[in-house]
């Protein structure tokens, strides 16, 4: 599965919904990818100090398979642009998805529909 910020941030929230999925997902076995877009927005909180910081770089580290933005990916988030009105990140986010094929899990549900063959979760 790939995973929105939104989610990410909701999960380091302690959000019990999307703590308990996620959870369940993993303890089925399920693999995590995380756009490298996904990880900026993240880690540009700048509630954090140094230890909290690292500590959810490791997490992520740990915790996520990293999928970068590459030329791959670019073109695949350049075709959903031209097709939807959609902004950068959420086209790269999208393309993450699209590219390894899982579903995309997010709250922002409306913003990714009608991208062909992205299947769209919600927690």
């Amino acid at each position: 599965m790939t995973i929105d910020s939104n989610i990410l941030i909701a999960y380091l929230s302690g959000e019990l919904a999307v703590v308990q999925g996620l959870s369940h997902w993993k303890e089925a076995g399920t693999s995590f990818f995380l756009p490298t877009i996904v990880e900026a927005e993240v880690l540009s909180f700048a509630g954090w100090n140094h230890v909290e910081r690292n500590n959810v770089e490791m997490f992520l580290e740990y915790e996520f398979v990293s999928v970068p933005f590459d030329r791959i990916a670019s073109r695949i988030a350049a075709k959903i642009r031209r097709e939807r009105a959609i902004k950068l990140p959420d086209a790269a986010i999208a393309a993450t998805a699209l590219y390894t094929r899982t579903a995309l899990v997010t709250r922002n549900v409306r913003d990714f529909r009608n991208i062909h063959g992205l299947e769209v979760l919600s927690l």
